[in-house]
């Protein structure tokens, strides 16, 4: 695997120097003595972390960093301060330049060398992160793609879902985690052969036994990642059909013995069936959808999460409003 590739700038050769000294045996450097030459390498090259001092005779640091994250290009490459600039001012400057780190003159190796992997590390996780989220999103397209009811439905679900987290009393990140895994719930329908996915009509009852499967053809699909996100998906797509009373599918369960997060996304996906066009029904108004639905609080729902659903039903129809234009 190729090193990180670090571009330092600085307009001062003995400066540069020292930097290489440091940083060589660990990393792939780049340098430039002007800002100008700092943008076109960035540009050209696209560097993991760029070291920025600012004092320069054509471009100060200032203008360099605010150029880099101007450009669609560079605009997400870390850039760290590295100045005999040591103001409070200065610094100030710095960060509302788009800075991640400030580092005042002169700097030993331990501390730039820790900086420098705090910040690679950094870049690491969140290029993780998007490689799950984009992993989820695909599976989610994958798993209606031949599926009738496809359109808004999963996105939608999704956020009324995370909505009622946020009632249940989740905190604001495991919600964002709950919107992204929730898309998730019918990764299984993967399994499910067009014919019945497909079908323009109610299923009968062989066709049922089938659709069924899907809960727990997710769950074995999205198991086979050990990453929180996904044991959050395959938990969702194995239990989002259970029912309060136990009378769901696939293991029967009952009560608590249901995850709390495949609680909260049986209300939303419910509500947003209901509330939506299918191949066999025209979508229910939001008045019937809730009234059927309060039939099934104890039963069906949980009723503490079903009462907190209709307490925060404003919020909810303002996000299907929002939905249904992007539709």
């Amino acid at each position: 695997m190729s090193p990180p590739r670090l571009l330092i700038v600085d307009d001062e050769p003995a400066n540069l120097a020292i930097m290489r000294q440091i940083l060589e045996p660990s990393y792939a450097l780049l340098f430039a003595r002007n800002g100008t030459d700092a943008i076109a390498l960035a540009k050209r090259h696209h560097p993991d972390l760029v070291l920025l001092d600012i004092q320069m005779p054509d471009l100060d640091g200032y203008s360099v960093c605010r150029a880099l994250k101007a450009d669609v290009h560079t605009e997400f490459i870390p850039v760290i301060f590295v100045t005999a600039l040591s103001e409070l001012g200065h610094e100030e400057r710095g960060f509302a330049a788009g800075g991640v780190d400030y580092l005042i003159k002169p700097v030993t190796a331990a501390i730039l060398h820790a900086r420098v992997r705090t910040h690679l590390s950094l870049v690491q996780a969140k290029q993780l992160q998007q490689s799950y989220q984009d992993a989820l999103s695909m599976l989610a397209h994958a798993s209606h793609y031949n599926d009738s009811d496809t359109g808004m439905h999963i996105w939608r679900m999704a956020a009324y879902a995370a909505c009622l987290a946020e009632t249940a009393g989740w905190s604001q990140q495991r919600c964002d985690m709950l919107a992204l895994a929730a898309s998730m719930h019918d990764t299984g329908k993967i399994g499910i052969p067009d014919a019945i996915l497909r079908k323009p009509g109610p299923l009968d009852a062989d066709e049922w036994v089938i659709m069924r499967t899907h809960s727990q053809i997710g769950h074995e699909i999205l198991s086979q990642s050990e990453a929180p996100i996904f044991r959050l998906a395959a938990e969702i797509a194995h239990c989002h059909h259970e029912r309060w009373d136990g009378s769901g599918y696939p293991r029967g369960l009952a009560g608590e013995a249901i995850p709390e997060s495949a609680r909260i996304v049986a209300i939303a996906d419910v509500f947003d069936a209901l509330t939506m066009k299918r191949s066999y029904k025209e979508a229910w108004s939001v008045e019937r959808a809730m009234a059927t639905m309060r039939e099934g609080s104890g039963s069906h729902f949980e009723p503490r999460l079903f009462d907190g659903f209709a307490e925060r039903l404003p919020r909810i129809l303002a996000i299907k409003a929002d939905w249904d234009r992007r539709g």
